[in-house]
Protein backbone atom coordinates (compact mmCIF):
# COMPACT_ATOMS: atom_id res chain seq x y z
CA UNK A 1 0.00 0.00 0.00
CA UNK A 2 1.13 3.52 -0.76
CA UNK A 3 0.67 6.40 1.68
CA UNK A 4 0.42 10.14 1.26
CA UNK A 5 -0.22 13.22 3.37
CA UNK A 6 -3.81 14.31 3.90
CA UNK A 7 -3.70 17.68 2.20
CA UNK A 8 -1.34 20.13 3.84
CA UNK A 9 -1.24 18.17 7.10
CA UNK A 10 1.45 15.83 8.35
CA UNK A 11 -1.09 13.01 8.67
CA UNK A 12 -0.19 9.94 6.59
CA UNK A 13 -3.08 8.05 5.04
CA UNK A 14 -3.38 5.13 2.62
CA UNK A 15 -4.18 5.80 -1.06
CA UNK A 16 -7.45 3.90 -0.64
CA UNK A 17 -10.07 4.74 1.99
CA UNK A 18 -12.23 1.96 3.41
CA UNK A 19 -15.81 3.21 3.24
CA UNK A 20 -18.18 1.55 5.68
CA UNK A 21 -21.60 2.65 4.38
CA UNK A 22 -22.59 -0.93 3.54
CA UNK A 23 -21.76 -2.23 7.02
CA UNK A 24 -25.06 -3.19 8.63
CA UNK A 25 -27.63 -2.77 5.86
CA UNK A 26 -25.72 -4.83 3.26
CA UNK A 27 -22.94 -6.57 5.19
CA UNK A 28 -23.32 -8.43 8.48
CA UNK A 29 -21.31 -7.36 11.50
CA UNK A 30 -19.01 -10.44 11.44
CA UNK A 31 -18.34 -9.94 7.72
CA UNK A 32 -17.77 -6.22 8.30
CA UNK A 33 -15.20 -7.03 10.97
CA UNK A 34 -13.47 -9.46 8.60
CA UNK A 35 -13.31 -6.75 5.90
CA UNK A 36 -11.77 -4.27 8.35
CA UNK A 37 -9.19 -6.83 9.47
CA UNK A 38 -8.34 -7.55 5.83
CA UNK A 39 -8.05 -3.83 5.11
CA UNK A 40 -5.44 -3.49 7.86
CA UNK A 41 -3.60 -6.53 6.55
CA UNK A 42 -3.48 -4.86 3.13
CA UNK A 43 -2.12 -1.64 4.66
CA UNK A 44 -5.30 0.45 4.45
CA UNK A 45 -5.25 2.71 7.51
CA UNK A 46 -7.93 5.27 6.56
CA UNK A 47 -11.54 4.33 7.44
CA UNK A 48 -14.56 6.52 6.72
CA UNK A 49 -18.01 6.36 8.30
CA UNK A 50 -20.86 8.68 9.34
CA UNK A 51 -23.33 8.93 12.20
CA UNK A 52 -26.29 8.38 9.85
CA UNK A 53 -24.90 5.24 8.19
CA UNK A 54 -27.03 2.21 8.84
CA UNK A 55 -30.04 4.32 7.92
CA UNK A 56 -31.92 3.70 11.17
CA UNK A 57 -32.50 7.20 12.48
CA UNK A 58 -30.62 7.91 15.68
CA UNK A 59 -29.01 4.48 16.01
CA UNK A 60 -25.69 4.99 14.25
CA UNK A 61 -25.69 1.31 13.32
CA UNK A 62 -22.53 1.43 11.22
CA UNK A 63 -20.57 3.40 13.82
CA UNK A 64 -21.57 0.76 16.38
CA UNK A 65 -20.19 -2.00 14.14
CA UNK A 66 -16.90 -0.13 13.78
CA UNK A 67 -16.81 0.53 17.53
CA UNK A 68 -17.33 -3.14 18.33
CA UNK A 69 -14.43 -3.94 16.02
CA UNK A 70 -12.19 -1.41 17.80
CA UNK A 71 -13.20 -2.95 21.14
CA UNK A 72 -11.56 -6.22 20.11
CA UNK A 73 -8.21 -4.55 20.71
CA UNK A 74 -5.08 -5.73 18.98
CA UNK A 75 -4.10 -2.19 18.01
CA UNK A 76 -7.14 -1.82 15.76
CA UNK A 77 -7.94 1.72 16.87
CA UNK A 78 -4.33 2.85 17.05
CA UNK A 79 -3.63 1.69 13.49
CA UNK A 80 -6.69 3.44 12.08
CA UNK A 81 -7.10 7.01 10.89
CA UNK A 82 -10.78 7.32 11.76
CA UNK A 83 -13.05 9.72 9.90
CA UNK A 84 -16.73 10.16 10.63
CA UNK A 85 -19.35 12.76 9.75
CA UNK A 86 -22.22 14.75 11.17
CA UNK A 87 -25.03 16.83 9.65
CA UNK A 88 -27.79 14.36 8.84
CA UNK A 89 -30.79 13.92 11.11
CA UNK A 90 -30.26 11.72 14.16
CA UNK A 91 -33.65 12.42 15.71
CA UNK A 92 -36.94 14.24 15.34
CA UNK A 93 -36.22 17.23 17.57
CA UNK A 94 -35.04 20.53 16.01
CA UNK A 95 -31.41 20.47 17.17
CA UNK A 96 -30.54 16.90 16.18
CA UNK A 97 -29.55 17.85 12.63
CA UNK A 98 -27.19 20.27 10.81
CA UNK A 99 -24.21 22.20 12.20
CA UNK A 100 -25.30 24.30 15.15
CA UNK A 101 -22.73 24.44 17.94
CA UNK A 102 -25.19 22.46 20.06
CA UNK A 103 -25.55 19.65 17.52
CA UNK A 104 -21.80 19.56 16.83
CA UNK A 105 -21.14 18.99 20.54
CA UNK A 106 -23.88 16.40 21.00
CA UNK A 107 -23.20 14.57 17.74
CA UNK A 108 -19.50 14.26 18.50
CA UNK A 109 -20.12 12.83 21.97
CA UNK A 110 -22.65 10.34 20.56
CA UNK A 111 -20.26 9.20 17.81
CA UNK A 112 -17.44 8.75 20.31
CA UNK A 113 -19.70 6.54 22.44
CA UNK A 114 -20.81 4.39 19.49
CA UNK A 115 -17.28 4.14 18.09
CA UNK A 116 -15.90 3.18 21.53
CA UNK A 117 -13.03 5.62 21.25
CA UNK A 118 -12.08 8.88 22.94
CA UNK A 119 -11.08 10.79 19.79
CA UNK A 120 -11.91 11.13 16.10
CA UNK A 121 -9.04 11.78 13.72
CA UNK A 122 -10.99 13.60 11.00
CA UNK A 123 -14.40 15.01 11.95
CA UNK A 124 -16.27 15.87 8.77
CA UNK A 125 -19.26 18.04 8.00
CA UNK A 126 -21.41 15.85 5.73
CA UNK A 127 -22.88 18.87 3.94
CA UNK A 128 -22.67 22.65 4.07
CA UNK A 129 -25.08 24.33 6.50
CA UNK A 130 -26.07 27.64 4.98
CA UNK A 131 -27.96 28.73 8.10
CA UNK A 132 -25.14 28.48 10.65
CA UNK A 133 -22.36 31.13 10.64
CA UNK A 134 -18.79 29.98 10.31
CA UNK A 135 -17.76 31.62 13.60
CA UNK A 136 -20.26 29.41 15.42
CA UNK A 137 -19.08 26.27 13.62
CA UNK A 138 -15.40 26.99 14.17
CA UNK A 139 -15.87 27.90 17.82
CA UNK A 140 -17.52 24.51 18.37
CA UNK A 141 -14.79 22.66 16.44
CA UNK A 142 -12.05 24.55 18.31
CA UNK A 143 -13.61 23.43 21.59
CA UNK A 144 -13.62 19.78 20.45
CA UNK A 145 -9.96 20.05 19.44
CA UNK A 146 -9.07 21.62 22.79
CA UNK A 147 -10.92 18.82 24.58
CA UNK A 148 -8.96 16.22 22.60
CA UNK A 149 -12.13 14.78 21.05
CA UNK A 150 -11.16 15.53 17.44
CA UNK A 151 -7.86 16.28 15.70
CA UNK A 152 -8.69 17.49 12.17
CA UNK A 153 -11.82 18.90 10.52
CA UNK A 154 -13.02 17.96 7.05
CA UNK A 155 -15.91 18.77 4.77
CA UNK A 156 -18.06 16.87 2.31
CA UNK A 157 -20.20 18.04 -0.60
CA UNK A 158 -18.94 21.62 -0.34
CA UNK A 159 -18.75 23.98 -3.29
CA UNK A 160 -15.44 25.67 -4.01
CA UNK A 161 -16.62 28.96 -2.52
CA UNK A 162 -17.78 27.16 0.64
CA UNK A 163 -14.22 25.85 1.08
CA UNK A 164 -12.83 29.35 0.60
CA UNK A 165 -15.32 30.95 3.00
CA UNK A 166 -14.75 28.27 5.63
CA UNK A 167 -10.98 28.47 5.56
CA UNK A 168 -10.84 32.27 5.46
CA UNK A 169 -13.06 32.34 8.56
CA UNK A 170 -10.81 29.76 10.24
CA UNK A 171 -7.70 31.73 9.32
CA UNK A 172 -9.14 34.83 11.01
CA UNK A 173 -9.50 32.76 14.19
CA UNK A 174 -5.95 31.33 13.86
CA UNK A 175 -7.46 27.85 13.44
CA UNK A 176 -6.26 25.18 11.01
CA UNK A 177 -9.65 24.96 9.29
CA UNK A 178 -10.61 22.35 6.71
CA UNK A 179 -8.02 19.71 5.88
CA UNK A 180 -10.04 17.50 3.52
CA UNK A 181 -13.07 17.51 1.24
CA UNK A 182 -15.17 14.52 0.20
CA UNK A 183 -16.81 15.06 -3.18
CA UNK A 184 -18.61 13.05 -5.83
CA UNK A 185 -15.85 12.51 -8.40
CA UNK A 186 -15.31 9.86 -11.04
CA UNK A 187 -14.80 9.52 -14.79
CA UNK A 188 -18.49 10.10 -15.46
CA UNK A 189 -19.03 12.99 -13.02
CA UNK A 190 -16.15 15.49 -13.27
CA UNK A 191 -17.90 18.76 -12.37
CA UNK A 192 -15.66 19.38 -9.37
CA UNK A 193 -12.72 19.99 -11.71
CA UNK A 194 -14.21 23.45 -12.32
CA UNK A 195 -14.11 24.89 -8.79
CA UNK A 196 -13.80 22.34 -5.95
CA UNK A 197 -10.54 20.77 -7.11
CA UNK A 198 -8.79 24.12 -7.58
CA UNK A 199 -10.08 25.30 -4.19
CA UNK A 200 -8.68 22.15 -2.55
CA UNK A 201 -5.30 22.74 -4.21
CA UNK A 202 -5.24 26.40 -3.21
CA UNK A 203 -6.17 25.80 0.43
CA UNK A 204 -4.25 22.55 0.85
CA UNK A 205 -7.18 20.16 1.31
CA UNK A 206 -6.91 16.48 0.55
CA UNK A 207 -9.60 15.48 -1.93
CA UNK A 208 -11.43 12.23 -1.12
CA UNK A 209 -13.71 11.10 -3.97
CA UNK A 210 -16.87 9.24 -3.02
CA UNK A 211 -18.77 6.98 -5.43
CA UNK A 212 -15.59 6.56 -7.51
CA UNK A 213 -17.38 4.00 -9.71
CA UNK A 214 -20.58 6.07 -10.09
CA UNK A 215 -22.96 3.62 -8.39
CA UNK A 216 -21.26 0.68 -10.11
CA UNK A 217 -21.56 2.13 -13.61
CA UNK A 218 -17.76 2.00 -13.99
CA UNK A 219 -17.45 -1.40 -12.32
CA UNK A 220 -17.89 -3.56 -15.42
CA UNK A 221 -21.66 -3.34 -15.59
CA UNK A 222 -21.87 -4.69 -19.14
CA UNK A 223 -19.61 -7.63 -18.30
CA UNK A 224 -21.72 -8.42 -15.27
CA UNK A 225 -24.95 -8.24 -17.29
CA UNK A 226 -23.58 -10.92 -19.62
CA UNK A 227 -22.99 -13.08 -16.54
CA UNK A 228 -26.61 -12.62 -15.51
CA UNK A 229 -25.88 -10.15 -12.71
CA UNK A 230 -28.25 -7.21 -12.50
CA UNK A 231 -27.63 -3.68 -11.26
CA UNK A 232 -29.92 -1.42 -9.27
CA UNK A 233 -32.67 0.51 -11.02
CA UNK A 234 -30.79 3.79 -10.57
CA UNK A 235 -27.61 2.33 -12.07
CA UNK A 236 -29.60 0.92 -14.99
CA UNK A 237 -30.96 4.42 -15.63
CA UNK A 238 -27.42 5.80 -15.61
CA UNK A 239 -26.35 3.09 -18.02
CA UNK A 240 -29.02 4.10 -20.51
CA UNK A 241 -27.77 7.69 -20.33
CA UNK A 242 -24.14 6.75 -20.87
CA UNK A 243 -24.24 3.41 -22.69
CA UNK A 244 -21.97 4.37 -25.66
CA UNK A 245 -19.34 5.69 -23.27
CA UNK A 246 -19.52 2.62 -21.05
CA UNK A 247 -19.23 0.33 -24.08
CA UNK A 248 -16.11 2.20 -25.20
CA UNK A 249 -14.75 2.22 -21.66
CA UNK A 250 -15.09 -1.50 -21.07
CA UNK A 251 -13.58 -2.22 -24.50
CA UNK A 252 -10.59 -0.03 -23.57
CA UNK A 253 -10.24 -1.81 -20.21
CA UNK A 254 -10.14 -5.08 -22.15
CA UNK A 255 -7.26 -3.66 -24.21
CA UNK A 256 -5.45 -2.77 -21.00
CA UNK A 257 -6.18 -6.21 -19.56
CA UNK A 258 -7.55 -4.64 -16.39
CA UNK A 259 -10.85 -4.77 -14.54
CA UNK A 260 -12.99 -1.67 -15.25
CA UNK A 261 -13.46 -0.96 -11.55
CA UNK A 262 -9.72 -0.85 -10.98
CA UNK A 263 -9.13 1.39 -13.99
CA UNK A 264 -11.72 3.83 -12.63
CA UNK A 265 -9.97 3.91 -9.27
CA UNK A 266 -6.53 4.16 -10.87
CA UNK A 267 -7.64 7.15 -12.95
CA UNK A 268 -8.57 8.99 -9.77
CA UNK A 269 -5.23 8.11 -8.19
CA UNK A 270 -3.54 9.76 -11.18
CA UNK A 271 -5.25 13.10 -10.47
CA UNK A 272 -2.77 15.26 -8.50
CA UNK A 273 -5.38 16.76 -6.15
CA UNK A 274 -6.78 13.35 -5.11
CA UNK A 275 -5.60 11.92 -1.79
CA UNK A 276 -7.54 8.66 -1.88
CA UNK A 277 -10.85 7.44 -3.30
CA UNK A 278 -13.35 5.73 -1.01
CA UNK A 279 -14.04 2.08 -1.72
CA UNK A 280 -17.19 0.67 -0.14
CA UNK A 281 -16.94 -3.12 -0.32
CA UNK A 282 -19.89 -5.28 0.60
CA UNK A 283 -17.74 -8.43 0.56
CA UNK A 284 -14.17 -9.45 1.25
CA UNK A 285 -13.67 -10.28 -2.44
CA UNK A 286 -14.65 -6.74 -3.43
CA UNK A 287 -12.07 -5.35 -1.03
CA UNK A 288 -9.22 -7.55 -2.23
CA UNK A 289 -10.14 -6.90 -5.86
CA UNK A 290 -9.84 -3.13 -5.35
CA UNK A 291 -6.26 -3.36 -4.09
CA UNK A 292 -4.99 -3.83 -7.65
CA UNK A 293 -5.90 -0.21 -8.45
CA UNK A 294 -2.93 1.18 -6.52
CA UNK A 295 -0.49 -0.69 -8.78
CA UNK A 296 -2.00 0.29 -12.13
CA UNK A 297 0.07 2.84 -14.06
CA UNK A 298 -1.83 4.74 -16.74
CA UNK A 299 0.50 6.39 -19.25
CA UNK A 300 -0.27 9.64 -21.07
CA UNK A 301 -1.79 7.75 -23.98
CA UNK A 302 -4.16 5.86 -21.69
CA UNK A 303 -5.13 9.00 -19.78
CA UNK A 304 -5.80 10.78 -23.08
CA UNK A 305 -8.01 7.93 -24.25
CA UNK A 306 -10.02 8.08 -21.02
CA UNK A 307 -10.46 11.83 -21.51
CA UNK A 308 -11.76 11.13 -25.00
CA UNK A 309 -14.33 8.65 -23.69
CA UNK A 310 -15.33 10.78 -20.69
CA UNK A 311 -14.62 14.43 -21.50
CA UNK A 312 -14.35 16.59 -18.43
CA UNK A 313 -15.62 20.16 -18.15
CA UNK A 314 -12.53 21.43 -19.95
CA UNK A 315 -10.32 22.20 -16.98
CA UNK A 316 -10.74 24.68 -14.13
CA UNK A 317 -13.00 27.71 -14.25
CA UNK A 318 -13.07 30.18 -15.93
CA UNK A 319 -10.93 28.74 -18.75
CA UNK A 320 -13.30 25.77 -19.07
CA UNK A 321 -16.05 28.04 -20.36
CA UNK A 322 -14.43 31.41 -21.08
CA UNK A 323 -10.81 32.47 -21.55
Amino acid sequence: MEYTNLGRTGLKVSRLVLGTMNFGPETTEPDSHAIMDAAHEAGINFFDTANVYGWKKGEGWTEQIVGNWFAQGGGRREKTVLATKLYGSMGDWPNETFLSALNIRRACDASLKRLKTDYIDVYQMHHVDRNTPWDEIWQAMETLVAQGKIIYVGSSNFAGWHIAAANEAAKARHFLGLTSEQSLYNLVERSIELEVGPACESYGLGLIPWSPLMRGLLGGILRKAKEGRSASERTQELLEQHRPKIEAYEAFCDELGEDPANVGLAWLLHQPVVTAPIIGPRTLDQLTGSLRAVDIVLDEKALHRLDEIFPGPGGPAPEAYAW
